[in-house]
């Protein structure tokens, strides 16, 4: 029996109603704005509103609703189908690495980099290649354990969602690994950035899923976002 197009919750589930775009909150947000413009997407004009209270917001074209997010539950959304496509950093998909989750895009926005920052004061003191175990203090605990796991070196993480350049001061750990844009908040706070991870930058991504069941509009939805980056 075909379900009613009139319930929203049920077109959404026959892949009829709008396809869902998860956003991320904070800066990656006014970033956005001209990549979406061009992709012909213009959200209800509070979505950036950070003080709002609504998470869903329709769009000009009633094809595609927005919701916005946390930056790390993007993937989370998108790989459990909550939203056929997201907008999130490659930081949150090297933390995660979602099997569900397609990136066939790099916006080439949102530049910066997952960097290990140590105390500027104890900076080269020691060498590296001689540690067996190292209390590191981060929200990635997954990309600090694969980094430090590649040197032969055991990384005990203490996860925290911020103020992540107190941990060596208090004794917390004794590096930190954390996303990096100036650098102003690690010297600000004695630091010092001593190795990058990886460099990263925001990338479209899609439910593997939604992509197979529907992908003619999952499709036009990519090949809207890659005319966008077009020169």
């Amino acid at each position: 029996m075909d379900l009613p197009i009139s319930n929203p919750d049920a077109a959404e589930a026959a892949g009829t109603g709008p396809i869902i775009l998860a956003l991320p909150k904070g800066r990656i947000l006014s970033e956005l704005g001209p990549v979406l413009a061009r992709a012909g997407i213009h959200p209800a004009p509070d979505y950036t509103d950070e003080d709002s209270r609504r998470l869903r917001f329709e769009t000009s074209d009633p094809s595609l609703d927005v919701v916005r997010v946390r930056p790390f539950d993007v993937a989370t959304f998108v790989a459990h189908g909550a939203a056929q496509i997201g907008i999130c950093g490659a930081d949150v998909l090297m933390e995660f690495d979602y099997p569900e989750i397609y990136a066939p895009l790099d916006l080439g926005i949102g530049r910066c980099r997952i960097s290990v920052a140590e105390p500027a004061a104890t900076a080269g003191q020691d060498d590296p290649s001689r540690w067996s175990r190292l209390a590191v203090a981060s929200k990635y605990p997954n990309v600090a354990q694969r980094h430090y796991a590649a040197r032969g070196v055991q990384a005990e993480v203490v996860h925290l969602n911020g103020a992540m350049e107190l941990a060596p001061s208090l004794g917390l750990a004794r590096v930190i690994v954390d996303l990096v844009q100036t650098g102003s908040t690690l010297k600000a706070n004695g630091l010092i950035e001593t190795e990058v991870i990886a460099h990263v930058t925001s990338r479209l991504i899609v439910n593997r899923t939604a992509l197979k069941t529907m992908p003619e509009r999952i499709g036009a939805w990519i090949a809207r976002f890659r005319a966008a980056l077009a020169p």
